[in-house]
């Protein structure tokens, strides 16, 4: 497989949990360390070879426009705006068919996470899965629904519970876009009825990333990375 050049971000969230902190501010507009997390995030996304991002909007679709339609630093820019809300699947979907590429990558726009692209593409390449998810390990992780891996297949999700470590859905996920299993209809959720499907059927591939991790959906991550996101990235420079 060639390096992962195109990535498409997820940036049509509400963001209804962090109203009390940002209030109408689109979550991926949310200020961290005073700037948009989403430039954390392309900054992230350039320095691991990516050159092209499809910003994929839905509310604050203007805000967004505005501040990233004449591109970013490095990056080319292309914004695909839903009319209605698509869902997760939706959006992803949409956001294909902006790109140029037989590989791309997908990231939640509210989620800082070191992907590394030479895991995702050996594991695609191993498998020839069409959907490689980048999972993260965690202790405590109540928060979020848990999966397991054999080897490098998922076999399972499982619903939020209470357990002391698991694999979780670091939202990162490499896509050959001709073989997504795309369902009916232009509405869908990305996680539910592209990915568990694709797990039921043994062809949903993954791979466990080391590094930084975090969801800034509540408040308290949101407070957490305000120090944590530009620290990984000072240390990033100096590596």
């Amino acid at each position: 497989m060639n390096a992962i050049t195109e990535a498409i971000v997820l940036a049509g969230g509400l963001g209804t949990r962090l109203r009390s902190v940002v209030g109408a501010t689109p979550k991926a507009l949310a200020p961290v360390a005073d700037r948009p997390f989403l430039d954390w995030l392309l900054d992230d996304l350039r320095a691991h070879g990516i050159g092209r991002v499809v910003l994929a909007t839905g509310y604050g679709s203007e805000s967004i426009e505005d501040r990233y339609g004449g591109g970013y630093p490095g990056l080319s820019i292309v914004v695909s705006r839903e009319d209605e809300p698509l869902g997760t699947g939706g959006a992803i979907r949409l956001g294909c068919t902006r790109t140029t590429t037989p590989h791309v990558l997908a990231v939640n726009g509210d989620t800082f996470a070191a992907w590394q692209a030479e895991r995702f593409t050996a594991v695609a390449d191993r498998t020839g899965a069409p959907v490689t998810v980048g999972l993260k390990r965690m202790k405590n992780p109540d928060r979020y629904g848990t999966v397991t891996l054999a080897g490098d297949r998922l076999t399972a999700f499982h619903e939020k519970r209470a357990i002391p470590e698991g694999l979780i859905n670091a939202g990162a996920y490499l896509l050959e876009t001709a073989r997504v299993p795309w369902p009916a209809g232009e509405r869908f959720s990305f996680e539910h009825d592209v990915l568990e499907a694709a797990c039921s059927r043994g062809s949903l591939a993954g791979t466990i990333l080391d590094g930084p991790f975090i969801d800034i959906g509540i408040p308290e991550s949101f407070a957490e990375a305000q120090t944590a996101i530009p620290a990984w990235a000072r240390e990033a420079v100096r590596r």
